[in-house]
């Protein structure tokens, strides 16, 4: 397997990176008009221009996050399964972007479409998923910084009989 020119590992985090910023700052920025609306704002204007942020920003990044992080993932010795926490934080991205995709877009364009005349059990629903979605994306970023848990245990025959240690490292 060749190596990955660092050149391109580093083009491929700040691509990550900035999708991602720009994935948390339209969450902000739903979860913000959704509460405007709870408190009183004219829902015959913010829920279509929440419509409008939901499906030409928030709904194309979530799918780019997801792209670019399993890009980054296969091109770089992180790898898919190699450890935990890049497991977790792609089943937490994957679970998002089709929560986003399939739920959250369509009942924003709904909003758009009813604005007022939204129920009041829809209205909560879309302060509910931004402020669910952005804790999420909080814990990614934490498994990201923190990266904890370590490898996964390889599944191979070489795993279960056993690895000589490598140089340098104990076994504990």
């Amino acid at each position: 397997m060749t190596r990955t020119p660092p050149t391109v590992r580093k083009a491929l985090l700040t691509l990550h990176l900035v999708t991602s910023l720009g994935w948390l700052g339209a969450d902000l920025v739903l979860l913000a008009l959704g509460v405007a609306v709870l408190r009183g704002a004219d829902a015959d204007v913010i829920y279509p221009v929440a419509a409008l942020i939901g499906t030409t920003l928030f709904a194309p990044l979530a799918v780019a996050v997801w792209v670019v992080g399993v890009a980054s993932a296969l091109l770089t010795p992180w790898k898919l399964f190699r450890y935990r926490w890049v497991l977790v934080k792609l089943l937490i991205t994957t679970v998002m972007v089709g929560l986003v995709l399939f739920l959250l877009t369509p009942n924003l364009r709904a909003a758009g479409d009813l604005g007022a005349a939204l129920p009041a059990r829809d209205r909560a629903d879309l302060v509910i998923a931004p402020a669910v979605s952005t804790s999420l994306m909080i814990i990614a970023t934490v498994l990201s910084t923190y990266k904890p848990w370590g490898r996964m245990r390889p599944a191979g025959p070489a795993a279960r009989r056993g690895r000589p240690a490598v140089a340098g490292r104990t076994g504990a």
